[in-house]
């Protein structure tokens, strides 16, 4: 997308006077630390195929504006789906009360440095295949599954795309603008032997068009590794309990590095001092060789962005290298109050919402071993590939993860899948205990979604196998 495209967009369609809209930004930031005009439009859809037919299908188109100010700590902040004059002067008279009983100066804002070109593709991704053509590949999906196994009891697809403009004005004159695709493939298998089911599920997304999920090696793929999983946890014993070494497979897995350790780098918990990680920047917080990069310009990555949604050019941050921590993740209102750059990580839900300090694609960089050595290194123990949901406490670092597929070791080889089995811990612990790092990091196929203060975001996360000295397990076996 262009620059003249998203003016287009915003000004010539709906009238705006692209002059007036950039005086009164200037009017309102007067005299203020920050802030910024952000403006959206947003396209997307959605179909899921249930039960052997189509049970939903949405179409939203949305658009709107928030306009910000910033003074000291404190945020005014007002929003509206009507992109008018009238509407935008409304809400600069909220967001000038962030001022109200305060000494006004004359202040100087840095402006965001550098620029990206730009990640992606200008054509609405959601516009090159009609609507019979993906219901078509849903009914594909499920007929696939279906005829792969008899006991294949019910398979749920969906498909979702999101097509989203955004524009960003300042006080100083200067714009960014971006584009941003967003396309998501769901499969959910339910398997039934001998009056026990068991589910199984695979994803994929990116910002990219469909064409890649409609090929049929690629929904195939998704199809097969939903099936597996389900037939896997038929076969699955009660998860055992106690203290165990645990090997974490790629990829996905990098899950729990995202929740345990990824929020805690957060620049906002930081600042206030509430995350285990606060005022710890030089000291060692996980093992050596481990390092933690999150990056937002991996193109056509579920996470990455051109922009943040400050206007900041997203980066790639070194967080923590060969287990020393060297930086938090920070949006322009934390990194200006902490005296040190914003990274790019300033994003939002929606222009309903006040941008923060969030992750985009975070994960784990490569060690040098395989995952059978760590594998024959373990007695007794754990080996778990998928996770399902999980939390963490941002202030104690401790978390709770529940494992979707996961086995025993046994004398060093992997033995029978087990169900059933939760990880707990403590963030910063277990990045001590690391005692083997693999040769296989990935990221994962692009079905992640964080959420933070009530507001979701697309997210990417990913990391090598890893053998982690000791963990709790939580399990069922009685």
């Amino acid at each position: 997308m262009n620059k003249k495209t998203a003016t287009d967009m915003f000004f010539n369609q709906t009238g705006l006077d692209r002059v007036r809209v950039q005086q009164l930004v200037e009017q309102t930031l007067h005299g203020l630390d920050d802030g910024e005009l952000y403006l959206e439009f947003n396209q997307s859809e959605s179909m899921s195929f249930d039960d052997g037919r189509l049970k939903n299908a949405g179409f939203n188109t949305a658009q709107g504006f928030g306009l910000r100010g910033v003074l000291g700590e404190s945020s005014g902040y007002a929003h509206s789906c009507e992109l008018s004059e009238a509407a935008m002067k409304r809400a600069a008279q909220t967001v000038r009360a962030v001022n109200y009983g305060q000494d006004v100066i004359e202040r100087v804002t840095e402006a965001p440095f550098g620029s990206n070109q730009a990640l992606y593709m200008s054509d609405n991704p959601l516009e090159k295949q009609g609507f019979a053509e993906k219901v078509a590949l849903l009914e594909r999906i499920d007929a696939y599954v279906r005829a792969k196994d008899p006991r294949v009891k019910q398979v749920t697809v969906s498909l979702t795309g999101v097509w989203q403009v955004v524009q960003i004005m300042r006080a100083d004159g200067r714009e960014a603008s971006d584009i941003r695709p967003l396309v998501r493939l769901n499969i959910n298998v339910v398997a039934e032997q001998n009056g026990r089911m068991e589910t199984g599920s695979s994803g994929a997304g990116g910002r990219v068009a469909y064409d890649g999920y409609m090929a049929v090696d690629q929904w195939q793929k998704q199809a097969d590794e939903a099936l597996r999983q389900a037939l896997v946890n038929l076969e699955a014993k009660p998860a055992p309990a106690g203290e165990f070494p645990v090997v974490l497979g790629p990829g996905w897995c990098g899950v729990l590095l995202h929740e345990a350790v990824g929020h805690g780098l957060e620049g906002d918990f930081n600042r206030k001092g509430t995350s285990t990680f606060s005022g710890r920047i030089g000291e060692q917080v996980a093992a050596k060789g481990v390092t933690v990069v999150d990056d937002g310009t991996i193109p056509n990555r579920r996470g990455s962005l051109t922009i943040d949604d400050e206007g900041t050019p997203s980066g790639r941050t070194v967080l923590i290298e060969d287990g020393i921590l060297k930086g938090y993740l920070q949006d322009r209102l934390n990194a200006r109050l902490m005296n040190v750059r914003a990274t790019g990580n300033g994003r939002r839900e929606s222009f309903a919402h006040l941008p923060m300090p969030r992750m985009t694609n975070t994960f784990m960089l490569n060690g040098n071993h395989t995952v059978e050595e760590m594998i024959s290194r373990v007695d007794r123990g754990i080996y778990a590939t998928h996770f399902g949901g999980g939390q963490v406490d941002i202030t104690s670092g401790k978390f709770v993860f529940s494992a979707s597929e996961a086995y025993l070791i046994e004398n060093g080889k992997i033995s029978v899948p087990i169900k059933g089995a939760t990880l707990i811990g403590n963030g910063p612990d277990v990045m001590q205990k690391v005692n083997m790092l693999g040769n296989d990091m990935c990221l994962d196929d692009g079905i992640g979604t964080c959420g933070k203060d009530g507001q979701s975001v697309p997210v990417g996360v990913g990391q090598p196998s890893m053998l982690i000295s000791q963990m709790t397990v939580g399990g069922t076996e009685v």
